[in-house]
């Protein structure tokens, strides 16, 4: 019996010092705070250059063009398309609102991308030729790893002239 009270004693000690060392020392000092963006906080801004005019971008978290993980929304016009291209970093699309059509390979044809709904979504890996299509207002939001670049497959179809 006492073999038994020395080890719960033990136990509770040992749990009591392994809490005390994992406790922050000042109720601020260095810890991370999550980063919280209300949705009457997302803004959004003239499209990046990367893509056809029309398009708006809000950045929550990160940078696209730097390195590191990054979140941003982009919020598409009705009738919308985005020719194919590839990025140099996989993707990932959540459809927020509206409805995103994306298909993969170097044509439009909006025939194989189906126009996916509201809560949707689709992992792009890297270098996978793809293009994307609206038929309403719509905003996806796309979680990847900067610096993110973009590829056209047909070079006319960059917006950026080159």
């Amino acid at each position: 019996m006492a073999r038994i009270k020395h080890f719960a004693s033990t136990a509770v000690a040992v749990g009591a010092l392994a809490l005390a060392a994992a406790a922050p020392v000042g109720a601020d000092e260095g810890q991370a705070h999550p980063k919280m963006v209300p949705v009457g906080q997302v803004t959004f801004q003239p499209g990046p250059a990367t893509l056809p005019a029309g398009a708006q971008i809000a950045v929550l978290h990160g940078n696209p063009a730097e390195e590191g993980p990054f979140v941003i929304r982009l919020k598409f016009p009705a009738g919308y398309v985005i020719p194919p291209h590839s990025h140099t970093k996989e993707e990932h699309v959540t459809v927020i609102s509206g409805g995103f059509g994306m298909g993969t390979g170097g044509t439009v044809d909006k025939a194989k991308a189906p126009i996916m709904a509201s809560g949707s979504f689709v992992q792009i890996p890297v270098g996978m030729p793809h293009f994307a299509w609206t038929e309403e207002e719509t905003v996806v939001q796309i979680n990847a790893m900067g610096p993110f670049g973009i590829t056209y497959v047909d070079p006319a179809d960059d917006p950026r002239g080159t």
